[in-house]
């Protein structure tokens, strides 16, 4: 298998999980239903705060002078910048000591192969709330805004090349790949869970409807 097939075979296979994740009512369900702005970016400083913090412990673990350290540091940082990005949307926010189903399930990999797969997982289902945060403030007349989140999303490119390039070099034989497999189709399915979650807690039917 190459990066590629890789990457396409987990599209392929949480195509109706990724389809969902970026459905307008992600930010309702990341929201708690409070689709005010200063709370969309509260949900957006908390993500990018708990992404920054996942990163810099997998990069701590596996030793900044390892290929995959160096990756999941330069991930870290980028995660840290787009936090203060969006930390300068808002006049006061302290982040949430919880984090996303997602971001526990990450943090609970412990092998390099498998953190390579759950970051590509992560990226694939964070584009999807990008698109939705960059369509919610250009539905508010907010184009600003809009394009702050435009370009966090274009970054995630970065990220996803710098993560194909890695899996190439961590994973070695077919056990690898799988963990990598796993990992990246568990940290779609934890977010499209606790979407699911959320949104039935509120009495909203996660499905859309045809």
């Amino acid at each position: 298998m190459t990066p590629d097939e890789f990457v396409e075979s987990v599209r392929d296979d949480n195509d109706t999980a990724l389809s969902r994740l970026g459905s307008s009512k992600s930010l309702y369900a990341a929201t708690g239903g409070d689709l005010e702005p200063d709370e969309v970016l509260h949900a957006a400083a908390n993500a990018e705060h708990a992404a920054a913090e996942t990163f810099a412990a997998w990069a701590a673990d596996e030793g900044h002078d390892t290929p995959a350290g160096e990756t999941f540091a330069d991930a870290a940082d980028q995660e840290r910048e787009h936090y203060e990005t969006v930390l300068n949307e808002l006049d006061e926010f302290e982040p949430s000591d919880d984090v996303s189903a997602m971001q526990a399930y990450l943090r609970d990999l412990d092998i390099t192969a498998g953190r390579v797969g759950g970051m590509i997982g992560r990226i694939l289902a964070t584009e999807k709330s990008k698109e939705q945060y960059t369509g919610f403030f250009t539905g508010q007349a907010d184009p600003m805004t809009a394009n702050t989140f435009r370009g966090l999303k274009d970054d995630l490119d970065g990220q996803l090349d710098a993560a194909r390039d890695l899996l190439a070099e961590v994973c070695e034989d077919d056990a690898d790949w799988d963990a990598a497999k796993d990992a990246a189709d568990g940290a779609i399915q934890a977010a499209y869970e606790e979407y699911t979650e959320q949104l039935e807690s509120m009495g909203v039917n996660p499905k859309p409807v045809c």
